[in-house]
């Protein structure tokens, strides 16, 4: 029968982590979840994810692949799921398990993704989001955040909202599906959808986002940041605890894949 390759849909609290990606030294989802697939299987496999999130990011839909060895293929997909959880910290959970075609890769081919950035914007902290909202205690003018943030939709260079990383990318263009602004009381949640992200666009963007809302630029202004292709004309990056990776998406038919040049930049 050959090896199995299985999707695993992963959610986790990403506080106590040093982002997803395995680190020397330092502890990783990814290196908690590949020990638990080797304390089920007895031997090493390596995970292929559809994202990279950093130190203190959260996830509820991150997905990633393993391919399984044939002695493996017995195993259930629902046997799997249970297993992994009980050898996985409270704080890691995978909530789903799929075989899929050997075909299949859980970064290249990846269609889109949805990010979720909660602000908490009151005088005084809730305790119970300190770990997943940025509290902002200054008011916003919330009709000027949701002027700007329509301008992100579309295709753009977003390379004014990315950080630096220690490799060029072929291009640093996206498509922004969907950035909108949701508010219930204190709470704030921006929701952006794109093509993909560059490294810390997400941060960037809402960081920026709320700068408008506290008077810093106005809302015509991201025009302008896109335009100048610098990071230094656009806003700050908002703090990492904020954001949640939330979907993963993937077309129902195949389709070709990204060239290998932009691979890394997915």
């Amino acid at each position: 029968m050959g090896a199995v390759k299985v999707k695993l849909t992963i959610a986790y609290e990403g506080t106590e982590y040093s982002g997803w990606q395995w680190q020397t030294n330092r502890v990783t989802v990814q290196q908690r979840v590949e020990e638990a697939l080797a304390s089920i299987l007895q031997e090493t496999v390596r995970l292929h994810s559809s994202s990279r999130t950093d130190t203190g990011v959260h996830a509820v839909g991150l997905v990633a692949h393993v391919e399984l060895p044939e002695r493996a293929s017995a195993l259930t997909e629902s046997k799997l799921e249970l297993a992994l959880n009980a050898h996985l910290p409270d704080d890691i959970r995978v909530v789903g398990v799929r075989r899929v075609p050997a075909g299949f890769h859980a970064r290249f081919d990846a269609r889109g993704k949805q990010y979720r950035y909660q602000v908490w914007n009151d005088r005084s902290a809730n305790p119970l989001l300190r770990r997943h909202a940025w509290l902002v205690y200054k008011p916003l003018n919330m009709e000027a955040v949701r002027s700007a943030a329509r301008l992100f939709v579309g295709r753009h260079d977003f390379v004014s909202f990315a950080g630096t990383r220690n490799y060029e990318m072929e291009s640093t263009v996206r498509t922004v599906v969907r950035c909108d602004v949701q508010r219930r009381g204190s709470l704030i949640t921006f929701i952006i959808e794109a093509d993909g992200f560059l490294y810390k666009m997400c941060r960037s963007i809402v960081g920026t986002l709320i700068q408008i809302g506290l008077g810093k630029f106005d809302s015509g202004e991201i025009c302008t940041m896109l335009e100048r292709r610098d990071r230094r004309v656009a806003g700050m990056t908002a703090p990492a605890h904020g954001l949640t990776l939330w979907k993963v998406y993937y077309a129902s038919k195949r389709l070709p894949r990204k060239p290998a040049r932009d691979r890394r930049s997915a």
